[in-house]
């Protein structure tokens, strides 16, 4: 084992757990183990006495969004919330209708697996979210023609076998 990791030796028989480990301690210490580590000096953050503090400051740390926590009826009832501004930027009428279908599929799934109970969330109405999309939806000019067909070039002309 080359990988530079020093392994500590077995403890001694007839010497308690206690000593042996303070022995460790004191060892790496003197050997400087303990320099120069993150955090060294500094207090710990206050947790009180709230026993989910750790996943708090994670989610924080990683700026991860607080919806992953919130329980699946909940999750459901945000989306169907904000199904206005999701199905702003599709392109056609039928893909917001497959989001609609998609999300109520979602909800009539978790009707199965009630999780929670006293959460009910309910399916979404299609025609209004359409309606209001269509409502939304910037108008776009009409096609412009495709510019006519170009005349070959003279050589291409001369070169290519009448047909």
């Amino acid at each position: 084992m080359d990988s530079g990791v020093a392994m500590t030796e077995r403890k001694p028989i007839g010497v308690s757990f206690e000593s042996w480990i303070d022995q460790q301690i004191t060892e790496a210490a003197e050997r400087g183990a303990f320099d120069n580590l993150p955090g060294t000096g500094k207090a710990l953050p206050p947790g009180g006495d709230d026993e989910d503090w750790w996943i708090r400051g994670y989610l924080e740390r990683e700026e991860v969004p607080a919806d992953v926590a919130l329980p699946l009826p909940l999750l459901l009832r945000k989306e169907s919330e904000d199904l206005d501004d999701t199905v702003r930027d599709l392109p056609t009428e039928e893909k917001v209708r497959a989001a609609i279908a998609d999300l109520n599929r979602r909800i009539e799934e978790s009707w199965r697996r009630p999780a929670h109970p006293g959460l009910f969330v309910r399916k979404v109405d299609p025609e209004p979210v359409v309606a209001l999309w269509l409502a939304t939806r910037p108008t776009l000019p009409p096609p412009e023609d495709p510019p006519p067909p170009t005349r070959p070039p003279w050589w291409r002309r001369l070169f290519t076998l009448p047909s």
